[in-house]
């Protein structure tokens, strides 16, 4: 499920607070950016449940959209504790969100290997 981002302090409070976050930055003229914000919702659903999809309409936020650099629609933003991991502008596949994501996700919200360490303590 997609969040909307209203304003500049709404969109630093999430990136701050959130461990594990997708900005989305569209406009309501792109045909693309539907199909591929369905595309991201899916595949947070299925392969990583604990991130969340942002949306940021650069059309009704456009202080946001020149704050963040963003010139372009769609353009897909990262960020892992509060920090950019990576930038995405246009056409972009699947598997190279998959490959910016899977590693950082895993280090973050991966419970086995502190389960396996609590087994060991013991």
């Amino acid at each position: 499920m997609n969040k909307t981002i209203i304003s500049l302090e709404n969109f630093e409070q999430v990136i701050r607070e959130k461990d594990a976050v997708i900005m989305y930055f569209s406009n309501n003229v792109c045909g693309a950016c539907d199909v591929l914000e369905d595309k991201i919702n899916e595949l947070i659903a299925k392969d990583y449940p604990k991130m969340e999809l942002h949306i940021v309409s650069t059309v009704t936020n456009p202080e946001i959209a020149g704050q963040s650099r963003i010139f372009a629609a769609p353009t897909i933003v990262i960020y892992f504790t509060g920090r950019e991991q990576a930038r995405f502008t246009r056409s972009v596949g699947m598997s190279q969100i998959i490959d910016v994501i899977d590693r950082p996700y895993q280090m973050i919200f991966d419970d086995s290997e502190k389960e396996d360490l609590i087994e060991y303590e013991k």
